[in-house]
C-alpha cells in the first residue's frame, strides 16, 4: 500500500472514529452483513498465528516514524522504531514494555489493559470481545470500530483491512480527548519461521539505569 493511500486512510479513520467517540454511548445494531464480515475477520486473523513487516506509525501531532514489526499469537509482538526514534516496543506475552533506547529505561503495562490484546489473543473474536461501533465495508477496506476501556486507553480502536483478503492494513487509537495515533503495516508476511528471543522483555533495564546513576 503506498504511503500517500496509508496517508489517506489514516486521515479517513480519523473522521469515523472521532464520530464513532462521540456516539460511543449509544448501542450499535449489526446486520446480518456486517456479522458475516466480523466472523470471516475473525477466521482469517485466527490462521495469522505469526507476522513480520513494516509499520509506519503516525502521531496525533502529525510526527512521522517507521520500523520493522514482528508479531507471534498469542501475546508476543515486537516493533523495533528506526532512527532517529529510540523507541522499542515488546509485549512478551503478558507484558507490554515501552523502552527508550537512548535512556536505556522503560514503561511496563500489563498486556490485557492495552489496545494489543485485540490483536494478540489466542483466539480473536472481535465481537464478543469488544463493543462494536460500526463495521463498515467497502470495495477496497473493512474498517471495525470497537470502544476500548481500559486503564491505558479509554477511547476508540479502529482497524483496518483489505476487503478481498482480510488482511490487516491499519489501526487506529482514538484516546478520550480525540487524539489519533495510526500504524500502518506493509511487506507482511504470515505465518512465516520467527525468533523467541525478539519477544524478551528486560524487565530489570530500569533497576540497572538507577544503579548507573
Amino acid at each position: 500500500m503506498p504511503l500517500r493511500t496509508l496517508v489517506k486512510a489514516a486521515t479517513k479513520i480519523s473522521a469515523v472514529a472521532g464520530l464513532c467517540l462521540a456516539l460511543s454511548a449509544q448501542a450499535f445494531a449489526l446486520t446480518d452483513t456486517q456479522k458475516k464480515t466480523l466472523n470471516d475477520v475473525n477466521t482469517y486473523f485466527n490462521s495469522v498465528k505469526t507476522m513480520h513487516g513494516d509499520f509506519v506509525q503516525f502521531g496525533p501531532d502529525g510526527s512521522q516514524s517507521e520500523g520493522k514489526f514482528y508479531l507471534a499469537r498469542p501475546g508476543k509482538v515486537r516493533f523495533y522504531y528506526s532512527p532517529p526514534a529510540k523507541l522499542d516496543i515488546i509485549a512478551d506475552g503478558k507484558s507490554v514494555s515501552v523502552k527508550d533506547r537512548k535512556l536505556a529505561t522503560q514503561d511496563i503495562w500489563p498486556l490485557g489493559q492495552t489496545p494489543l490484546r485485540f490483536l494478540l489473543a489466542e483466539n480473536i473474536n472481535l465481537q464478543s470481545e469488544a463493543t462494536i461501533q460500526n463495521v463498515i465495508v467497502e470495495s477496497d477496506l473493512v474498517t471495525v470500530v470497537l470502544e476500548d476501556k481500559t486503564t491505558f486507553n479509554s477511547g476508540i480502536l479502529t482497524l483496518i483491512f483489505e476487503a478481498d483478503t482480510y488482511e490487516l492494513k491499519q489501526w487506529t487509537v482514538t484516546d478520550a480527548q480525540g487524539f489519533d495515533t495510526s500504524v500502518a503495516v506493509y511487506n507482511v508476511v504470515s505465518n512465516g519461521p520467527t525468533n523467541p528471543d525478539l519477544f524478551r522483555i528486560d524487565y530489570l533495564a530500569n533497576t540497572r539505569q538507577r544503579q548507573g546513576n
